[in-house]
């Protein structure tokens, strides 16, 4: 996740990725190249079925998204991420202003990546199963009847030593306690990779924690991930066909401040969702420092999610967050720096990506038109 912590790639890998950016960093600062993002098109998509995933601070706004919305999504991918609520101090709801962030700083650091704050009872999942119902009493998440019906992928590399596995197993805790069956609960611990995104054979040595956070470890993690949420899926496309859009998502957080989202943001497009409506929507949340003007489309490329989605009736969403002194790797929030609703319904984050969830999901014209 590294909102804290730096791993530094070797200086050819670190360069080659700074390449890989090159271009967008070029059309976000240079004068006259703003006007050069599309809009995000409406498609029909069915909004209904869409699912989420993420790594490390991605992974938890993926959680985030989830339990806020859970009428509309159906499952959810945690890599390498904690439970719902696992940063809030008690305080939340009593201290006004960035104090709360503060008081939550230590909490994800110590507590919600290391665990190495069990004395003082951090994670108690109990106590956060209590918080989201609350907040659903209180119509501030959706009603939580809606997650039984979920299915949730969950995953911890066995090298991982940023993101500890006892924090992903605390998870799978929280979700069962707010009343996810056991057989619709996907927990990987098996493979050897660090914190980073698994694929077949894309990414850095497999073990290894560095910059994009993608690792090939033979393992085909968006697939299974997918696969897990969805049911049976056709193959995997060798190659994509579609159309990687790079849209502009300051429309979407033009009301809302200090939301901490860049720019632009990216979608891909399969052939057929261009054809034809009622495509389903994945959204994925990438982690710290994975963002574009960092690693380039790495993570937007070559995490697999585009190939799985070319035959499977897939939108895939790419939003964004952006590195800002109070978020300099431009993690999600899970801390609570946009504010004390960052949980839910109401978080800028979670409005912004809802945002452009309803206009896939809308009739207002399609790619082409």
């Amino acid at each position: 996740m590294a909102p804290f912590f730096s791993h530094r790639p070797q200086q050819g890998a670190r360069l080659a990725l700074k390449l890989r950016a090159v271009a967008l960093l070029l059309a976000l600062a240079l004068p006259g190249c703003k006007s050069k993002f599309a809009r995000l098109p409406a498609l029909e998509a069915d909004a209904t079925a869409t699912s989420v995933s993420g790594l490390s601070s991605g992974a938890y706004m993926a959680g985030q998204f989830h339990i806020a919305h859970s009428r509309n999504v159906v499952g959810a991918g945690i890599v390498a991420g904690g439970p719902f609520g696992c940063a809030e101090s008690i305080f939340a709801d009593q201290m006004p202003g960035p104090g709360t962030a503060f008081l939550n700083l230590s909490r994800a650091i110590n507590g919600c990546m290391l665990d190495a704050m069990r004395t003082w009872g951090v994670p108690n999942v109990a106590l956060l199963a209590e918080r989201a119902r609350k907040l659903a009493r209180e119509d501030r998440i959706d009603a939580l009847d809606a997650l039984g019906a979920s299915r949730v992928y969950l995953f911890s590399g066995k090298e991982d030593h940023t993101v500890a596995p006892s924090i992903v197993q605390a998870t799978a805790e929280l979700y069962a306690a707010l009343g996810v069956a056991k057989d619709r609960l996907a927990l990987i611990t098996e493979v050897p990779a660090g914190h980073a995104f698994v694929t077949p054979g894309k990414g850095i040595v497999c073990g290894r924690t560095a910059e994009p956070y993608i690792t090939a470890c033979g393992y085909d993690q968006a697939g299974d991930l997918l696969a897990h949420i969805y049911g049976g899926l056709k193959p995997r496309a060798p190659h994509t066909t579609g159309e990687f859009i790079t849209f502009e998502q300051r429309e979407f957080v033009s009301d809302l401040s200090g939301h901490g989202l860049a720019d632009a943001g990216v979608l891909y497009v399969p052939a057929a969702c261009r054809a034809a409506a009622g495509c389903r929507v994945h959204i994925v949340f990438h982690g710290c420092n994975q963002h574009l003007l960092r690693v380039g489309e790495a993570f937007v490329r070559d995490t697999g999610f585009a190939n799985w989605a070319e035959h499977n009736h897939l939108l895939v969403l790419f939003p964004q967050a952006a590195a800002s002194p109070i978020n300099p790797q431009a993690c999600w929030d899970w801390w609570g720096y946009t504010g004390r609703d960052y949980l839910t319904r109401a978080g800028p984050q979670i409005i912004a990506v809802r945002r452009m969830l309803d206009r896939l999901a809308s009739r207002a014209g399609r790619v082409g038109s």
